[in-house]
């Protein structure tokens, strides 16, 4: 009998991670802006790598 083994990798984490660490940039770019087009576009950064991280998730983490 074949035995089926699971091969994973720690890419799902490692995109996670990196797109948190961007949307936390994005958020505090948010904060710290002086305009509010700058403001803005630092919440449009967060929400989108906030997406990209669930999405990286999902597909590369098994």
């Amino acid at each position: 009998m074949a035995e089926h083994q699971s091969v994973g990798t720690d890419k799902g984490i490692g995109l996670a991670s990196l797109f948190t660490l961007l949307a936390g940039v994005g958020a505090a770019a948010m904060f710290l802006a002086p305009g509010e087009e700058i403001a803005a576009w630092g919440f449009a950064g967060a929400v989108a790598a906030g997406v990209f991280a669930v999405a990286a998730v999902h597909l590369f983490w098994k």
